[in-house]
C-alpha cells in the first residue's frame, strides 16, 4: 500500500496499524494508535481484530512487513496490506504524526 493511502486510512481511523518493529524502535517512535505485534502477542492480536477490517502492517522500510502481511492474510484476514517505505518513510513524510514513549 502506498504511503499516502495508508495516511488516508490513518486519518479516517478505519484501519488497524500493526507495527512489527522491535520494542526499542517502537518506543522511539511509531504511528499514533499502532499496535506493536511480535510472536509473543500475535495470537491475541489475531483474535482481537475483525477478519474483514483493514490491517496495515508496518516495519522499518516496507520489506519485512510484506511477509507478515502475507502470514496474517493466510490466517483468513481479507484486507491486509504492507505499507510501502515502512515507518522510515512515514516519519519523514509525517513527522507531526509520530508518537514517542
Amino acid at each position: 500500500m502506498e504511503l499516502n493511502t495508508a495516511a488516508e486510512h490513518w486519518q479516517a481511523g478505519d484501519a488497524v496499524f500493526a507495527d512489527i518493529r522491535d520494542p526499542q524502535s517502537f518506543a522511539m517512535g511509531h504511528i499514533p494508535g499502532a499496535q506493536r505485534i511480535d510472536n509473543s502477542n500475535l495470537g491475541v492480536f489475531l483474535e482481537s481484530v475483525d477478519k474483514h477490517a483493514p490491517i496495515i502492517v508496518v516495519c522499518y522500510h516496507g520489506i519485512s512487513s510484506q511477509g507478515a502481511a502475507e502470514y496474517i492474510a493466510a490466517q483468513g484476514f481479507t484486507n491486509v496490506s504492507s505499507m510501502n517505505g515502512g515507518f522510515t518513510a512515514w516519519s519523514m513524510s509525517y513527522p507531526e504524526h509520530v508518537n514517542k514513549e
